[in-house]
């Protein structure tokens, strides 16, 4: 289980516009009006990463290409053998202007899988989203990271706090505005 220490509360973020699928190679920072433009060094980072997913994307994951190079939308596919299998979700990966510095934020799209360390508005309670973030780490070690931690769990269900969770975060919170306190590697 994850505990948090509850932040005050922040204004809420507008959604940026995901345009019609386009080409990869037509993806630019631009494209995201209500954000901060991404620096050369997270551009280049990210189109970079971008082309090796496409030569070689993580096992079980499906990048839906878009206009938008800061927001990435990922399908999940759950693990053969597992709780999940056979099931499919949606990561939404959301880069800030000074990736890889700083970790991109990470979200289920509804419906969120029963899990006890997501929740049911999609936020995720795992360290490397936060404070075990490191600059090396990519967008596929992330889906792989989720992955892992969706295949290790065996039973289907919410956090014990999701409720008030949910209800604390309500008109757009990011997770990453929780202090989160990681004591649970078991699920």
């Amino acid at each position: 289980m994850c505990n948090k220490q509850e932040e005050p509360t922040i204004p809420p973020v507008t959604e940026a516009t995901v345009s019609p699928p386009l080409a990869a190679a037509a993806m630019t920072a631009s494209s995201v009006s209500s954000r901060k433009v991404l620096s050369k060094i997270a551009t280049n980072r990210l189109q970079k990463e971008l082309t090796e997913w496409q030569i070689n994307p993580p096992s079980g994951f499906t990048h839906k290409v878009t206009d938008n190079l800061q927001r990435w939308v990922i399908e999940v596919n759950g693990a053969q053998g597992t709780i999940y299998a056979n099931e499919k979700y949606q990561l939404q990966v959301d880069f800030p202007e000074n990736y890889p510095m700083e970790a991109p934020q990470v979200i289920f799209l509804h419906p969120a899988p029963l899990h006890p360390h997501i929740y049911s508005n999609g936020h995720i309670c795992l360290d490397i989203l936060y404070d075990s973030w490191s600059p090396a780490m990519t967008v596929g070690s992330i889906c792989i990271s989720i992955l892992s931690m969706l295949s290790s769990s065996t039973v289907k269900e919410r956090p014990e706090d999701n409720d008030r969770y949910v209800k604390n975060c309500r008109n757009g919170r990011s997770p990453k505005e929780t202090r989160w306190w990681f004591h649970d590697d078991k699920v």
